[in-house]
């Protein structure tokens, strides 16, 4: 998966060949997976290139795509649209280069050239591409919280397959999806997701009542509970849920009773 880019994403994703020396497929997201850029905002910008295919700066991006909004120009600039590796200076131009019009001299914009500012951390990073796209394409957000979650004793999601049948365990992830059919007699079924997979997870209608605030609320969740296995289906059924507190920006909302 990679980052939207100026010169050479179109609107909508597309696939070239990987940079790694794997030499096989990546996906390249489109200028529209970027929040706030539709679909015509992005061909416009495809269409506008120059000869080489791409622009010379922020501002000549303005210019020649009048349409684009301050906001819009900060949301690319976030996404790493014009540069990954210099997205607070991106960021410190967008503003400024927004006034700049096709009917003014180039180059009498000022503010756009940025000081030297730090790089983004790679939390940091990661936190911006999920604002910006949703998606991470370096890795799984978990991944930064691996460590803290290996000294509390936490289980991957993917080494749930080794734990045997009414083991106990403890588990986190981002809560993806919370469900409550009809049928369940007042079970919620949740899916979370971590950087090696994604589980399921059963609580009861006492565990949801004592547990309340954490498991209607929390993006995600560390939780407690026994291995349940039916066949090659492996559930936790929980009995514990607790709010995992990460960095603001590192869970993405979930997709509840629906």
């Amino acid at each position: 998966m990679l980052r939207p880019d100026l010169a050479t994403s179109a609107a909508a994703v597309t696939l070239e060949r990987s940079p790694t020396s794997t030499g096989g497929l990546a996906i390249r997201l489109g200028l529209a997976s970027v929040r706030t850029i539709t679909t015509d905002h992005a061909e416009r910008i495809c269409a506008e290139r120059d000869q080489n295919g791409s622009y010379r700066s922020i501002e000549d991006l303005a210019r020649r795509v009048e349409t684009l909004t301050s906001a819009q120009l900060e949301a690319l600039a976030t996404a790493g649209v014009f540069d990954p590796t210099d997205r607070r200076g991106a960021l410190w131009a967008a503003g400024p280069a927004s006034r700049s019009r096709s009917d003014q001299l180039p180059g009498l914009t000022t503010g756009t050239i940025a000081p030297a500012l730090p790089g983004l951390t790679p939390i940091e990073e990661t936190i911006a591409d999920l604002w910006a796209t949703a998606i991470a394409p370096d890795g799984h957000p978990f991944r930064f919280l691996r460590p803290r979650l290996d000294e509390l004793g936490v289980t991957p999601i993917a080494h749930l397959v080794d734990v045997d049948h009414g083991g106990r365990v403890l588990v986190a992830g981002n809560v993806t999806h919370r469900q409550r059919p009809m049928t369940a007699k007042g079970t919620t079924f949740l899916s979370i997701e971590d950087e090696t997979g994604l589980g399921n997870v059963i609580v009861s209608p006492g565990c949801w009542a004592r547990h309340r605030r954490a498991a209607q609320g929390a993006p995600a969740l560390v939780i407690r509970g026994r291995v349940e296995r039916q066949g090659i289906v492996v559930n936790v059924v929980a009995d514990q849920l607790t709010s995992l507190d990460s960095p603001q920006g590192l869970t993405r909302p979930s997709r509840d009773f629906r």
